[in-house]
């Protein structure tokens, strides 16, 4: 009696602002967990005794009941009172929280060198610096939700250099922001090598980047090569600068729908000289867009060199392109010789200039339209279409075929029989580690992404930022034909749409480990689930969101497979691969990864691809 009136007594104790104790979860057989009461839920669910797999038990909260129980009674009150105890609440729920930055680092040394540095503040750094050098090395390196601030750099500064190395390589959710960076600047060197490289849903901004700057010079090399499904905003970009040299090598070569915004760039420049080299090259669905870029300049180069070249679909926005300008030149080198058609707009290019030279030489490409374009001035060489230069769609990969366009990552029913020898894709989960929260939790959290955002204290134009909007958007999109949707905050969420969909003897798998991923693979026995019939599953993928968020979708006329992945040269089981068929792809997009690696077009073939690490399927429990 005396321990349930302690226990009660301690929940009806006030909470205050400061961080509130937490009970550590010692063994997950402990009943009074949320996991234990979760598998208790799964239980009363599902009819069978199967066991509970753990890429799934991992994934469940670590809260304990007296934990889940005060944060339950916070978020009642009003959700918003959770950001109170944000520190306590993400650290027991084990949720992606975004870091607070600590105060400005302004004091500047003549030279300094920062090693393995992250999530800090650069504000008013380096500003008014004469001479010296600044180096960054392995900054926010291999980070989830890195959040780098530079306001206000290096302003009013005179011959300094600034070396950036190793900038948030391997990062998730990386969002990097320079306002007002080497504005007013005379003489000096940025050098940016290797930023933002292999990084997960970047987002880059650079605002007043080297404004009205005198004969300074930025080189961006390795700049977001191989990132995934991000964005990099340049805005007033070497404004009114004289003399200023920019250089993009190697930028966003290999990514994912990445997103490229140059606004205001080079505007009213003066004898500016900017270079664009392999840029976007074997890029899947790249979205760039140039606006008043180069306007207004006077006697400067912009050259573009292996521009989009071999990349998949996309589409490219440039207007308002050297508007204005005078004696300036412009020079696009094998522009837009994509692996599958895009689109590129160009609206006001060259208008109103004065004795400009644009050339394209060895231009690619459809669905290009060219409006309100100087008459004179304008120079096209070796001007290709589709007509005149098909591209294939062999499911064979070829040299310089698009990289996003792998085998593997499709392929055909008949693949799925021991003996094969095939390639695996990259299976590895890219999400940050994140918990389900408890529905009596989750539940009272609005699904908004103001409201998620807000009680989250998540900075606005971040990339975790924009991730909840997406995220919200996806689930907020009305279901395709025949689809039953759903986005489940919790696992009691999941649990639930699983058995309404497929009834209660239901089972959930995932392929088991990644081995494999980027090899070559050996088909070991191959087991169809239900005895290999037609069937329907609710597949789950995992969301961008503080806590964990799925959207699993029904998705009927499937095959499912258990296969044994085996290593090719010892012929030793390495892993066991779950792969999915869908037998109808009538509905799906001409343009879909699928048929440009397998052909022919939707309805005409079945499509398979394994489940990778991070998602799972759920299926009609196998009695075989």
């Amino acid at each position: 009696m005396a321990a349930i009136f302690f226990f009660f007594f301690f929940l009806l104790l006030p909470l205050s602002a400061t961080t509130i104790a937490v009970t550590e979860v010692k063994s997950s057989a402990n009943p009074f967990t949320e996991k234990a009461a979760l598998i208790r839920y799964w239980n009363r669910k599902v009819s069978n005794n199967l066991p509970h797999p753990s890429f799934i038990v991992s994934k469940l909260t670590p809260l304990s009941a007296v934990d889940a129980s005060i944060f339950s009674t916070i978020a009642a009150v009003d959700p918003s009172n959770l950001s109170t105890h944000l520190v306590s609440f993400c650290a027991s729920a084990a949720l992606l929280c975004s870091s607070d930055l600590t105060r400005s680092l302004s004091t500047h040394p003549a030279d300094s060198g920062f090693t393995k540095y992250e999530n800090r503040n650069f504000a008013n750094y380096g500003n008014e610096a004469a001479g010296g050098l600044s180096s960054f090395k392995n900054y926010s390196d291999g980070l989830n939700v890195p959040f780098d601030t530079f306001r206000r750099y290096g302003r009013n500064s005179a011959g300094h250099d600034d070396s950036f190395s190793f900038y948030s390589p391997d990062g998730n959710v990386v969002t990097a922001n320079f306002t007002s960076y080497g504005t007013i600047t005379a003489g000096g060197i940025d050098n940016f090598t290797s930023y933002d490289h292999s990084s997960n849903v970047p987002d880059l901004g650079f605002t007043n980047y080297a404004a009205e700057g005198n004969g300074r010079a930025a080189g961006f090399s390795r700049y977001s090569g191989d990132a995934n499904s991000g964005g990099q905003s340049f805005s007033g970009y070497g404004k009114i600068g004289n003399g200023v040299i920019t250089a993009f090598a190697s930028y966003s070569n290999n990514s994912n729908v990445i997103g490229s915004r140059f606004a205001n760039y080079g505007e009213d420049g003066n004898v500016n000289n900017d270079t664009f080299a392999s840029y976007g090259d074997n890029g899947n669905v790249p979205e760039n867009s140039f606006r008043s870029y180069g306007s207004g300049t006077n006697a400067g180069t912009d050259k573009f060199t292996s521009y989009r070249d071999q990349s998949n679909v996309g589409d490219d926005s440039f207007a308002s392109y050297e508007k204005g300008g005078n004696d300036a030149t412009a020079e696009f080198n094998k522009y837009g010789k994509s692996f599958n058609q895009g689109s590129d707009v160009f609206n006001g290019y060259g208008q109103g200039s004065g004795n400009d030279h644009i050339n394209f030489k060895s231009y690619f490409g459809d669905n290009t339209t060219f409006k309100a374009y100087a008459k004179t001035g304008i120079d096209f060489k070796s001007y290709h279409n589709s007509s005149s230069s098909p591209i294939s769609t062999s499911a064979v990969m070829r040299p310089g075929m698009n990289r996003w366009v792998e085998p593997g990552k499709f392929f055909r029913e008949s693949s799925l029989k021991k003996g094969t020898v095939m390639p695996m894709p990259d299976i590895r989960d890219r999400m940050p580690p994140r918990s389900f929260l408890p529905r009596s939790i989750a539940g009272k959290i609005p699904f908004a992404a103001a409201d998620v955002v807000r009680i989250f204290k998540i900075p606005l134009g971040t990339a975790m930022a924009n991730a909840v909007y997406t995220t919200v958007g996806d689930c907020e999109r009305w279901p395709s034909r025949g689809e039953s949707k759903r986005c489940t905050a919790s696992a009691e969420d999941m649990i639930d749409f699983a058995v309404s969909v497929l009834g209660s003897d239901v089972a959930v798998k995932s392929t088991k480990n990644t081995e494999g991923s980027n090899e070559n693979i050996l088909i070991g026995e191959v087991k169809g689930l239900n005895g290999g019939k037609v069937t329907s599953s609710v597949s789950c993928h995992q969301s961008l969101f503080p806590y964990l968020v799925y959207y699993c979708h029904s998705v009927p006329l499937v095959r499912v497979y258990e296969a044994e992945i085996m290593a090719v040269d010892s012929k030793k089981k390495i892993n066991e691969g779950i792969a999915i068929c869908h037998i109808d792809t009538s509905d799906w997009s001409p343009k879909h990864g699928a048929f440009v690696a397998l052909g022919p077009g939707p309805g005409k073939i079945e499509v398979c691809h394994w489940i990778f690490e991070g998602d799972m399927t759920w299926t009609i429990a196998d009695r075989l």
